[in-house]
């Protein structure tokens, strides 16, 4: 991700994805963030997979705003991509939030 800086609204996503569909569930995802990463406001978009738990993932995005997030999270691509990953997951919970420092 690029050099953050305070300000930047944050979006965690932890995802639980059913077992044996993690490398679908990664695919998919990979085909999904040009689409992110496409959107000005967009600061950096990443996946990580947990290190503790069997088939968790962490998608970390950086945003100028929050209303620039709330937009594309509501547009009709970013829907359609949540729907091609909805039968990988099994459930999960979004985060948002203000970054106060940066060291």
């Amino acid at each position: 991700m690029p050099k953050e800086r305070v300000g930047t609204f944050r979006v965690l996503l932890t995802v639980q994805v059913k077992p044996g569909m993690e490398a679908g569930f990664e695919q998919v995802w990979r085909q999904g963030s040009a689409q992110v990463t496409a959107q000005p406001a967009n600061l950096g978009h990443t996946l990580a997979r947990s290190a503790h738990e069997e088939s968790v993932y962490y998608v970390v995005s950086d945003w100028t705003d929050k209303d620039s997030f709330l937009a594309f999270e509501s547009s009709p691509e970013h829907v359609a991509h949540r729907e091609q990953l909805h039968p990988y997951r099994t459930g999960g919970s979004l985060a948002t939030m203000h970054l106060v420092e940066v060291v």
